[in-house]
């Protein structure tokens, strides 16, 4: 008898490890539509949707493996036709409701990770490198092995931003018609913002003057594209919770928040990890109670080690 339990119990753990999941649970606690977008890294299997629309007080359970990299985004202000095809104000990946391998238009607030796979660890962050266009919160759960950090950006840029860094929506669903907060690269096109030319490395291209006014506004985001010692965090968990616009009540607008700008463009997301497939999106309703969020954020801060430099 002994001698068939063994083996079976390995066929069981083998079956078990190669099914584990990861969940990433996005949430629409904003009073108006949005339309995520998905972005799967070179190395890694696109997920069961590239884009969707998610009603206010909706949520949307997508699962992967080990391993996957990639980009979760929120679109706002968007009209699509029957066959999909239109366009959004803000997040827009090719003027469509997929978006099919395409990446999101700038300005637009950017939820990043790498999934560790065996015993690695997951690497994640919250960017407005590339502009700003909607408060977002990331939320490891399901932890082990040591605690983790929120992180993100909670603060209303829009209601804030400089009037040369401004995008102005037609849809009125902001404050102002505000609906996107440009990046200092963006926006001046200059070496020093962009972190390029002869400011392509940490020790030349340093916090600019919008970068720091931002860096008060978002302390664990990405504010310029060397900013990983405050912005990059790891964990160990099954399931991160995105949530948009998690300060709002659903029906009322975030607190005005001081002139804050969005900076430059970063260096590319971590590469070189596989994954064999991804799976299946679910509905559900809202289920992230406001002070799981607040407490959530009062982690104690620690900073963690940069993204491995490709």
């Amino acid at each position: 008898m002994a001698s068939w339990k063994f083996p079976g119990f390995l066929i069981f753990f083998t079956l078990f490890s190669c099914s584990f999941s990861y969940t990433f649970t996005i949430t629409n606690n904003c009073a108006y539509t949005i339309w995520p977008g998905t972005l799967a890294g070179s190395a890694s299997p696109r997920l069961s949707t590239t884009g969707f629309r998610l009603d206010s007080g909706q949520s949307v359970k997508l699962t992967t493996v080990p391993g996957w990299s990639g980009r979760i985004w929120g679109r706002t202000g968007c009209k699509f036709d029957t066959m999909g095809i239109g366009n959004c104000e803000t997040g827009d990946c090719g003027g469509k409701l997929e978006c099919d391998g395409n990446g999101a238009a700038a300005p637009t607030s950017l939820f990043e990770i790498t999934l560790g796979a065996g015993n690695g660890q997951d690497f994640y962050d919250v960017s407005m490198v590339d502009g700003y266009n909607l408060p977002i919160l990331a939320l490891p759960k399901g932890v082990y092995g040591g605690a983790c950090n929120a992180t993100g950006c909670m603060t209303d840029i829009n209601l804030g931003c400089p009037t040369e860094l401004q995008v102005l929506g037609g849809n009125g669903y902001q404050v102002g018609g505000v609906v996107g907060c440009r990046s200092a690269c963006e926006a001046f096109k200059l070496d020093k913002y962009c972190c390029s030319g002869e400011f392509a490395n940490p020790n030349t291209c340093q916090p600019s003057y919008y970068s720091t006014i931002f860096k008060k506004a978002c302390p664990r985001a990405y504010s310029y594209a060397f900013d990983d010692g405050t912005s990059t965090f790891t964990c160990k968990a099954s399931e991160y919770a995105i949530v948009f616009c998690p300060n709002s009540n659903g029906n009322q607008k975030p607190n005005p928040a001081p002139a804050s700008p969005p900076p430059p463009m970063r260096r590319p997301h971590p590469k070189g990890h596989v994954v064999p497939s991804s799976s299946n999106i679910v509905l559900l309703p809202f289920p992230v109670p406001m002070l799981l969020l607040v407490v959530s954020l009062s982690f104690s801060f620690i900073v963690e080690r940069p993204w491995p430099v490709i």
